[in-house]
């Protein structure tokens, strides 16, 4: 059996009929014979095959205006997926995705117009969009990457959606994480025909988001996938490649995330956790199972990740700076390493992490060999404390920052950190901001200027209580931490 990611010229099509079959109806979808490709699930789900065929290409483009095929997804939006696949990843593929996502140079000027749009904007300009909450910012993944939600029952009627709007509120959002590793996640559950999309608009979706937004997407998520999602790849595999085919990951239940998201930061809408409850009270379905990390285990005295500062200054001789981040900062600041581009903006093999991890939590010598992978264990370190290193008390000050006259923020920004940040905290975040003054300097080879370390560590160093990051809270939080960054000196001098 071939690769799910190979890609075949269409088999059995010669050039009459190949011309006959653009714009005589929606293409066909894959039939009872096709080869089945397991899912994460291994269930009831298989991928689409991922053949060329070139003459879909005019049809696509003008796949918006074809009502057959807008009926077809009408249809398909109430039956289940019966073809999909998860694509093998390890969290480091690097492309070319100019040349991997074929040729969409139609879509260059379009795509141009609204990422300027989207760049000159402001959240202001979007709370007619944002109030209903179809897009989320979330905490890291496993791997290291900001993990972004899109939840299709949110979508209000298409009676009352902006839908050009939308699209330039969705490149507002992915442009403040774009230049870094980040990660997609699609609750498809809640599309219906009163607030599907036309066609036409998702592919003028995809061809607005070229190459910087698609460079840096390590994997794209799609939860509970029906026919409709197999129609619209049908549609648009000609310009999907064999790479970008690998991000994309088809997910059943929600239980099979676990292993890659972080499931206590991401707010599912309850509509779709009831379809999953439905789902999973079908007959020969997989019963989720309690894993390691839910069960209840007392920390090691030797364990960095996942405790507090606290624990870690008492089983630590009294410093409650921990070896880890004391070893990755070590050895991330040598010359070689400092000038890595992209650092902290690269994920890492989730494996190796994971490995890394526990090596450090049961007190085992450990070698670092790769800046990516220790750059990344900081990052996860300040991910997975107990309580963030600015606290839960601190947070309504601090996202209210950026409200406050320019003049006024440094006397407030003073006030958080040196008098009303408690001494440990402080004693940590001294230590980070010190080092990532050294990555700034570097900034020329390195490209991790303070604007773009703020969106790194930002919300590593600050999140609210319930672990969710509101779009309105991520701009104030980059700026406190772009503040912090570039005054230094004045605040860290103790």
């Amino acid at each position: 059996m071939e690769s799910p990611h190979h890609i075949n010229k269409a088999k059995g099509r010669g050039p009459s009929q190949a011309a006959t079959g653009c714009g005589v109806g929606p293409p066909s979808l894959p039939g009872a014979g096709d080869d089945p490709y397991p899912s994460l699930s291994d269930y009831h789900d298989y991928e689409p095959q991922l053949e060329f065929d070139d003459t879909e290409v005019a049809c696509a483009t003008n796949a918006g205006t074809d009502p057959e095929l807008e009926a077809e997804l009408d249809l398909a939006l109430d039956g289940t997926m019966s073809d999909g696949a998860i694509g093998t990843m390890d969290g480091t593929i690097e492309e070319n995705f100019e040349e991997a996502l074929g040729p969409l140079s139609l879509g260059l000027e379009l795509g141009d117009d609204l990422e300027r749009k989207a760049r000159l904007s402001t959240a202001a300009d979007f709370r007619d969009v944002a109030q209903h909450g179809i897009v989320d910012v979330v905490g890291d993944d496993s791997y290291g990457r900001k993990v972004i939600v899109v939840s299709a029952c949110r979508l209000p009627s298409n009676k009352e959606l902006n839908h050009a709007k939308l699209l330039s509120y969705l490149m507002f959002t992915l442009n403040q994480y774009v230049e870094q590793d980040y990660s997609l996640v699609y609750f498809h559950y809640g599309l219906n025909s009163k607030n599907k999309p036309p066609l036409s608009w998702l592919w003028q979706a995809y061809r607005a988001f070229d190459r910087k937004y698609k460079k840096n997407l390590k994997a794209l998520y799609l939860v509970h996938p029906t026919n409709f999602i197999r129609v619209v790849y049908n549609v648009f595999r000609p310009a999907i490649s064999v790479k970008f085919g690998k991000k994309i990951m088809y997910v059943n239940y929600l239980h099979e995330l676990k292993e890659y998201l972080p499931m206590d930061q991401i707010t599912i809408p309850e509509p779709v956790l009831e379809h999953d409850r439905t789902l999973m009270t079908k007959p020969s379905r997989p019963v989720a199972t309690p894993t390691a990390s839910a069960q209840f285990h007392a920390p090691l005295e030797t364990q960095q990740f996942g405790v507090s500062l606290q624990f870690i200054k008492d089983n630590n001789g009294g410093d409650p700076v921990p070896p880890v981040l004391r070893q990755c900062v070590e050895f991330l600041s040598h010359p070689d390493a400092l000038e890595t581009e992209g650092l902290f903006r690269r994920s890492a093999n989730v494996r190796l992490v994971h490995q890394l991890q526990s090596q450090f939590n049961h007190g085992e010598t450990v070698q670092l060999t790769e800046p990516h992978l220790a750059a990344v264990l900081i990052k996860s370190f300040l991910r997975e404390l107990e309580e963030p290193l600015m606290t839960f008390d601190l947070y309504d000050e601090i996202v209210q920052v950026q409200a406050m006259p320019k003049s006024e923020r440094g006397t407030l920004v003073k006030s958080l950190v040196l008098e009303k940040l408690p001494e440990d905290n402080y004693t940590v975040l001294k230590f980070i901001i010190h080092f990532l003054a050294k990555v700034m300097d570097r900034s020329d080879l390195n490209k991790m200027t303070s604007a773009n370390l703020a969106v790194v560590f930002g919300p590593n160093l600050i999140w609210h209580q319930n672990r969710q990051m509101s779009l309105s809270a991520i701009g104030p939080i980059n700026t406190f931490t772009d503040y912090l960054l570039q005054n230094h000196h004045q605040l860290f001098i103790l």
